[in-house]
């Protein structure tokens, strides 16, 4: 079955290239400690030798550039680097890296008077010195707060294609054309929609696809798939990443999966699509990364599937994020939310805190407000 593509640029990320029909790439995120460098290099080679055609590594401070100076020597990879708030430590990992991923939403974080504008022109100043492709990376828990200001409060999608649109068009005049675009949500039908109307727009800008905190698998393997199939078959998509929470030895299932789909959409074994989770219980989950400060999140997200399997007729959506960078902004539309520090678990419900719980004592007080909120709701009584 041979698809059509969109007529995307092409963008060179290392010595693979993406858009302008060339194959779909498929990338990865190791979940190492940075500046584990031993264990970071091993999960690279890894996810490599199972087809990564990118790895990502996250790095927040100068000891993680520092760390991956070093990691840079040890493997082959092709290397994307995830900046998080300090956008200027673009200057140190980019003569290590093949492509530059940064988050609009995540530029207010420092230099807080500076325009955006100028951190733009920074980044891509360094980039272009430094022989490196960008990714606008454009999350819906973390989109730029101006935007979100100008769109009515349930309307997701429509501050995320502003903020694409506008980082586009201010690369495009700074002469950057080396990038491409992401725009995820957690749910699929989201990611189906917003990629749809960029890529209507933007015909020309390649599109990183990913349909973020999609979970443990299967769930988050069936949830990126049905975003996959409707995206990928109408030409949309140049790279790919399968998001799932799983331990860092079980990294390179998401390249796998990645392949899978492919292979599928290829030769038109596609499933039809469906409302993922509207009407049932929705576990969303990060995948497991270096921000995790406690590896206990994964067990703690496959405890909370397991003790939530009561509910699962009910439409509620619990998430399992396990971070403090994206954590609390990215369990904002959910029913019930739980965000993973070093030693405790935030529990929330919708914007709400409600406390900081040892991880030991965490499901118990989940399963008493999931129970209030089912109460509350009038719906089947809880067994």
């Amino acid at each position: 079955m041979e698809l059509k593509r969109n007529p995307t640029r092409a963008v060179k990320i290392g010595t693979v290239t993406i858009g302008a029909e060339q194959p779909i790439a498929v990338q990865s995120m190791t979940a190492t400690h940075t500046q584990d460098v031993a264990a970071t290099v091993e999960q690279v080679n890894a996810l490599a030798a199972a087809g990564a055609d990118v790895v990502r590594i996250a790095v927040d401070n100068s000891k993680d550039a520092a760390a991956l100076a070093e990691i840079r020597q040890q493997t082959q990879a092709n290397l994307s680097v995830d900046l998080q708030e300090n956008y200027r430590l673009a200057i140190e990992v980019a003569p290590h890296v093949d492509k530059v991923r940064y988050n609009p939403g995540h530029l207010y974080h420092h230099e807080r008077t500076k325009p955006w504008q100028d951190k733009v022109r920074f980044l891509a100043e360094v980039a272009a010195a430094n022989d490196c492709a960008m990714r606008v990376g454009v999350n819906c828990g973390s989109v730029d707060p101006a935007m979100v200001d100008k769109f009515p409060h349930d309307d997701s999608i429509g501050p995320m294609l502003a903020s694409a649109f506008a980082h586009c068009e201010l690369l495009d005049s700074l002469g950057f054309t080396r990038y491409c675009v992401s725009l995820k949500d957690s749910d699929p039908a989201k990611v189906i929609e917003v990629n749809r109307r960029f890529a209507e727009e933007r015909p020309d800008v390649p599109l990183h696809l990913g349909v973020t905190e999609a979970g443990l698998p299967p769930d988050g393997i069936i949830k990126t798939r049905i975003a996959f199939e409707q995206l990928i078959s109408r030409g949309i998509g140049d790279t790919i990443r399968v998001s799932l929470t799983v331990p860092n030895n079980r990294k390179p299932e998401e390249i796998a999966a990645g392949r899978s789909i492919l292979a599928d959409i290829a030769a038109g074994r596609v499933r039809s699509v469906v409302d993922f989770g509207l009407n049932t219980l929705n576990i969303i989950s990060c995948p497991s990364c270096s921000r995790v400060e406690n590896e206990a999140f994964i067990e703690l997200a496959q405890d909370v599937k397991a003790m939530t399997a009561y509910a699962r007729e009910h439409s509620i959506t619990i998430a399992v994020m396990g971070c403090r960078v994206n954590g609390p902004g990215e369990t904002d539309d959910a029913d019930l939310g739980l965000w993973c520090g070093p030693n405790f678990v935030n529990l929330k419900r919708g914007a709400a805190e409600l406390g900081a719980f040892p991880y030991d004592a965490i499901l118990p007080r989940l399963k008493a407000e999931l129970d209030a909120l089912i109460a509350e709701r009038g719906t089947a009584t809880v067994s």
